[in-house]
C-alpha cells in the first residue's frame, strides 16, 4: 500500500500535475483552433474552386480519419509505457503543420497538414484527459473531463478568433505560421514538468485488490470489439461520440460558408465560431461536475437536444440576430453531452483498461470527423448549397439524443474517493 500512499487520487491532491495537464489541453485547443475560421473561408487562395464543398472537406476528412486511429493506438501505447512518452511524440507530430500551411502550393499540402494534425490530436488530447481522469477521484471524473474540455475548447474558441485577426493583418500563411510555431514552442517549454500518470493507475488497482477487474487481460482488439458492438451502453456511447463530431464538423467546414455566403466577413466569421466554442468550453466548468452530481444520462440527453435546437436556430437565421444564440445555444448542448459521455465511458472501465477504453470512446468519436466531412460535403455539392446540411444535421442530433435516452443508464450513487 505504499505506492497507494505515495499516489493518493484528487484533484486537490495533484493540483499541480492536474494544472501542467490543463495547460497543455490548452496548447492542444490553439493548434487545432487556428484553423477553423481562416482555412474554409480563404481555401480559393490553396486552389479550391467555388461550390467545391466535398474537396474542401477533405482536409477534415483527413484529420478524423488519423485522429480516430490514433485515439484508438494512443491508449494502447499509453497502458502499456505510460501518457508522458504518447504526449511528447503528440507534440513533435504537430511541427510539420504550420510549415506545410505556409508552404503549401495547392490544397492537397492542406490535407497532409491534417494528417499530422490528427497523429498530434490523437496523442495530445487523449493523453492529457487520460491522466486527468488518472489523477482524479472516482467521484471527480466528470469534474476532471469538464475542466480538460473547458481549458481545449476555450483554447479552440480564442485561437480562431484569434488567427483570423491576425490573418486579415498579415495574411493566412503567415498567421498560422506564427500562431503555429509559438504554441507548439510553449508546449515543449511546458511538458519538462509533466510527471507520468501511470503510477496513480496501478496505485488504484492496488487499492482494489482482489475485487478488482481482470478485465486488463483482455487485448486491444476485446475491449474494442465488447465496447464497440456487444455492450449495449458502450454501443450507445460511442455512437453519440459519433454524431456529435459530425455536428462539430458543420462547424468547422459548414458554417464559415453558411456564413460567408450570407455577408458575414472573415473576422465575423472568427467570433461566430469562436463563440460557440468559447461557450462549450467555460460551460464544461460545470456542465463536467453536474454529471458527477445527478449523474451523466440527464446532462447528456439534454445536451444532444439543446445542440440539435441550436443548428436549428443558425439555419433559420440570415445573419447574426440569430446566429449568435444559435452559436450560444449549441456550445452549452455540447457542454453538457462532451464531457459527460467521456465520463461515462471512463465510469465503464477498469482503471488498468482505462487508456483502452477511452481509445475505443475517441477512435468512434472523432471518426465522425471523417464521415461528417464526406456526408456533409456531399450533401452540400449535390444541393449546391449548405443550408441543406444544416438542417439534416439538426435532425440526425436529435435522433442520436433519442437513441441515448433508451440505452444510457439511469444514476447510482457514486463511490467516493479521498481528495
Amino acid at each position: 500500500m505504499a505506492n497507494a500512499a505515495a499516489h493518493i487520487r484528487g484533484i486537490a491532491a495533484n493540483r499541480c500535475q492536474f494544472t501542467l495537464q490543463a495547460l497543455q489541453v490548452f496548447f492542444v485547443g490553439l493548434v487545432i483552433g487556428m484553423e477553423r475560421a481562416v482555412l474554409p473561408t480563404l481555401a480559393h487562395e490553396f486552389g479550391v474552386a467555388p461550390g467545391a464543398f466535398l474537396f474542401l472537406a477533405s482536409f477534415v476528412l483527413s484529420f478524423g480519419l488519423v485522429k480516430g486511429a490514433l485515439n484508438l493506438v494512443a491508449g494502447g501505447l499509453a497502458d502499456r509505457f505510460g501518457r508522458k512518452p504518447v504526449l511528447i511524440a503528440g507534440w513533435i507530430a504537430a511541427i510539420p503543420i504550420p510549415l506545410l500551411i505556409w508552404a503549401a502550393p495547392n490544397w492537397w499540402w492542406i490535407v497532409i497538414a491534417n494528417v499530422f494534425l490528427g497523429i498530434s490530436q490523437g496523442f495530445t488530447w487523449t493523453m492529457t484527459v487520460t491522466s486527468q481522469i488518472d489523477l482524479a477521484g472516482s467521484h471527480q471524473r466528470g469534474l476532471a473531463v469538464g475542466i480538460n474540455e473547458a481549458t481545449g475548447y476555450v483554447a479552440v474558441g480564442l485561437a480562431g478568433a484569434c488567427a483570423a485577426l491576425l490573418a486579415e493583418a498579415v495574411g493566412a500563411r503567415d498567421a498560422l505560421l506564427i500562431f503555429g510555431m509559438a504554441t507548439i514552442g510553449l508546449a515543449f517549454a511546458t511538458i519538462t514538468r509533466v510527471r507520468d500518470t501511470l503510477a496513480w493507475v496501478k496505485a488504484e488497482h492496488a487499492e482494489a485488490g482482489a475485487g478488482a477487474s481482470q478485465d486488463h487481460t483482455l487485448t486491444l482488439g476485446a475491449i474494442f470489439v465488447r465496447i464497440s458492438l456487444r455492450d449495449r451502453v458502450g454501443r450507445a456511447i460511442c455512437q453519440g461520440g459519433v454524431v456529435n463530431k459530425i455536428a462539430d464538423t458543420l462547424v468547422w467546414v459548414m458554417f464559415p460558408l453558411f456564413f460567408k455566403a450570407r455577408g458575414a466577413k472573415l473576422v465575423e466569421i472568427g467570433w461566430l465560431t469562436g463563440t460557440y466554442a468559447m461557450v462549450w468550453g467555460v460551460s464544461q466548468l460545470w456542465t463536467g461536475h453536474l454529471g458527477d452530481r445527478v449523474g451523466r444520462r440527464a446532462p447528456v440527453i439534454a445536451g444532444f437536444f439543446l445542440l440539435a435546437a441550436g443548428i436549428a436556430i443558425t439555419a433559420a437565421g440570415r445573419d447574426a440576430s440569430l446566429w449568435l444564440p444559435g452559436a450560444i445555444v449549441m456550445g452549452i448542448g455540447m457542454a453538457l453531452l462532451y464531457p459527460n459521455l467521456i465520463a461515462a465511458m471512463s465510469d465503464q472501465a477498469a482503471p488498468l483498461i482505462r487508456g483502452k477504453a477511452l481509445g475505443t470512446y475517441r477512435y468512434w468519436r472523432d471518426t465522425g470527423y471523417a464521415l461528417g466531412a464526406v456526408a456533409l460535403g456531399l450533401i452540400a455539392q449535390f444541393a449546391h448549397a449548405t443550408l441543406p446540411a444544416l438542417w439534416i444535421s439538426a435532425v440526425l442530433v436529435a435522433g442520436s439524443g433519442l437513441w441515448l435516452m433508451r440505452d444510457l443508464p439511469r444514476p447510482r450513487s457514486p463511490v467516493r474517493d479521498r481528495d
